[in-house]
């Protein structure tokens, strides 16, 4: 079925008409503010505003008290949340005029999430732990498909996904390999993890940790020595450690830092 094209046109019109219609109202009070009607109004928008401001900043405060004290509340949690889902999109243009690398401020924003996933304490059960990996990850040339059932890997040692399975079944946690969003998010769905370990590039990572909300995600990020989306990696010992932070079982740690295929 043809997607309809006048949906997202007529959005894009009807945000601009709203933006327009904010500014002429925001204009015609300003202009006839000794209008008793008209200052209420300016007062409302202006309390709403104030509001809006002093909540992003408490959660901004909150992220660094949660950082510096690692003791996270449920009240801040929600507060740095909202902030982060507001000024978030703002941060990134930001970057971008200072000519700040995009992926270097994803990074910096997954890794103060795992610091505050980490802060938390929590101890999850491992079979409510799901490991989350990209299906860039396989070897391009594998005939086996394994984002179906990761089973089909025959431990062949072209790529890591062998190991990545061991490790799951070591600590009893759930796995499985996604093509994109879409099947990652049927994958959450039906398994109902109370936490993830998702391995992932910083769009996709930092994109999926937003969507998952209050779920706690510990984001890993993958080496690419091939380029983007083919042939990735992952250092072993770095999702291991992002399935301790969580897990309320050890599995016999890994001894030997792995080596990276090219």
């Amino acid at each position: 079925m043809e997607t309809k094209k006048r949906i997202y046109i007529g959005l894009l019109g009807a945000s601009l008409l709203f933006v327009v219609l904010i500014i002429t109202l925001g204009w015609y009070l300003l202009r006839n503010r000794d209008i008793f009607v008209n200052q209420v109004l300016l007062i409302i928008i202006a309390s709403f505003v104030a509001v809006v401001l002093i909540t992003l900043a408490i959660g901004i405060t909150s992220i660094v008290l949660m950082i510096t004290r690692s003791r996270p509340s449920p009240l801040l949690e929600m507060l740095s949340r909202f902030s982060n889902d507001v000024l978030f999109p703002l941060a990134v243009l930001i970057g971008k005029i200072f000519r700040i690398e995009r992926e270097k401020i994803l990074a910096s924003f997954i890794a103060v999430n795992n610091f505050l996933v980490e802060s938390k304490h929590i101890f999850i059960r491992p079979e409510q732990i799901l490991i989350l990996l990209p299906h860039c990850i396989q070897n391009s040339d594998c005939p086996h498909k394994i984002t179906v059932n990761i089973n089909n890997c025959k431990n062949c040692g072209k790529c890591r996904i062998g190991e990545l399975k061991e490790l799951a079944d070591r600590y009893g946690a759930v796995i499985k390999v996604a093509t994109g969003g879409t099947l990652a998010r049927k994958y959450i769905k039906d398994a109902r993890p109370k936490a993830i370990v998702a391995v992932a590039c910083e769009r996709d990572l930092s994109s999926g940790i937003q969507d998952a909300g209050a779920l706690p995600v510990v984001g890993v990020l993958n080496c690419r020595p091939n380029g983007p989306c083919i042939n990735t990696d992952v250092n072993l010992i770095d999702v291991e450690k992002a399935v301790k932070m969580i897990c309320s079982q050890r599995g016999g740690s890994i001894e030997n830092r792995p080596k990276q295929y090219s």
